[in-house]
């Protein structure tokens, strides 16, 4: 299964494409859609759709996963990041993929086992996970592959669990 996890942002959007097969992950491409300081939001948003829909193009996953919004105090930001948000959705909604959210927490848990990792111990299983010689960069792109690879552990236990229950 091709994986695509999208950590969402306005002025650095993360993505992460993996093959998972088995239990084994195949790390493909990972970067991230970044817009300079002083651009327009209205072309940052279209920005990050554009760069999205690109991805969605070149590798055609049949999941994508995106972390959910995590509040912070800011208002401002997260109005943007909802917006930014939103472009992502609609160029995966045009592909008619399979869309799935995982929060903070689902992604350390399903990553490090322990829902109050922090961010390097997260990071740390990516490379390890990924079977990559060193951590990804930017952080936005790691935090994405770390969302593929929880919504590749998590579907895998939620079909494993459906058999259990079917028998």
């Amino acid at each position: 299964m091709r994986i695509m996890g999208i950590d969402p942002g306005f002025a650095i959007m993360g993505y992460g494409i993996i093959n998972y097969d088995n239990g084994k992950v195949e790390v493909l491409e990972y970067g991230v859609i970044k817009t300079e300081a002083h651009t327009d939001f209205n072309k940052r948003l279209l920005a990050n759709y554009m760069g999205i829909k690109e991805v969605l193009d070149r590798y055609e996953p049949d999941h994508v996963a995106m972390e959910s919004l995590f509040y912070n105090t800011n208002q401002k930001t997260v109005i943007n990041v909802c917006q930014s948000r939103g472009v992502a959705v609609l160029a995966v909604a045009q592909k008619d993929k399979p869309f799935f959210e995982y929060t903070p927490l689902q992604i350390k848990q399903a990553l490090v086992g322990y829902g109050r990792a922090d961010k390097n111990q997260v990071q740390q299983m990516v490379k390890v996970l990924g079977n990559l010689k060193d951590i990804p960069k930017p952080d936005d792109a790691a935090d994405a592959l770390a969302v593929a690879i929880c919504h590749a552990n998590s579907y895998r236990a939620e079909r494993i669990m459906k058999k259990c229950t079917n028998i």
